[in-house]
């Protein structure tokens, strides 16, 4: 049974199988049970950033911080936090005739993947896993999986969220596997959940 340590791109898992979804409540653990049931889970880390609360949804932030509560109590689970940028934007107003330009706010997530690669190398350097697997599609991962393929002689697997895959990644991937409706829906936490804190349930709207 080979030790592993996942590496979660907790955005591109959201926007790749979960968003649009009533399967939020999303059990992290259990998901990587489902996709890697031989392998040794020694370490599990969820790369994210922490959203800001918008006009339209003011409690989001509160959601996501239970969320968080909830994956903490996944055992071996660390949470590493980026940050989101917002630069100002020019843009061209839809519809406007004559062509109207404006200038929109725009708000990028910034960090995750690198903080992820970071990681990825740092614990491969180590010698802290057997194999590596990485869950996310994005392109950006390429050359961190080339490095621990071909320098560190490791295994990277990849889970995508997706439903292509990278055509960057898939060379350097030494297997792949997509998440399926059917793994997100078989990988939810139960309505209620225990910490040391006491007792929390799962938010009734998302």
């Amino acid at each position: 049974m080979a030790n592993t340590y996942v590496y979660i791109d907790g955005f591109n898992l959201y926007y790749g199988a979960v968003r649009g979804t009533p399967y939020k409540w999303l059990d992290i653990g259990a998901l990587c049970k489902t996709m890697l049931p031989t392998d040794n889970i020694l370490s599990i880390k969820y790369f994210t950033a922490k959203v800001k609360g918008r006009r339209h949804d003011p409690d989001k932030p509160i959601r996501q911080q239970i969320y968080f509560r909830a994956l903490k109590t996944i055992p071996h689970l660390d949470i590493i936090h980026g940050h989101f940028l917002t630069k100002p934007c020019r843009m061209v107003l839809s519809k406007s005739d004559p062509m109207k330009w404006v200038w929109v706010d725009r708000t990028d997530e910034k960090g995750s993947d690198v903080n992820l690669a970071s990681y990825l190398l740092h614990d491969g350097f180590r010698g802290l896993y057997d194999i590596a697997v990485v869950i996310s599609n994005d392109s950006d991962l390429q050359e961190p999986i080339r490095m621990v393929r071909q320098v560190l002689n490791k295994p990277v697997g990849i889970i995508n969220p997706h439903p292509t895959n990278s055509t960057a990644l898939t060379p350097y991937a030494s297997f792949i596997k997509r998440i399926r409706q059917s793994n997100i829906i078989a990988s939810q936490f139960p309505d209620t959940l225990t910490d040391a804190k006491g007792a929390f349930e799962r938010p009734s709207r998302w």
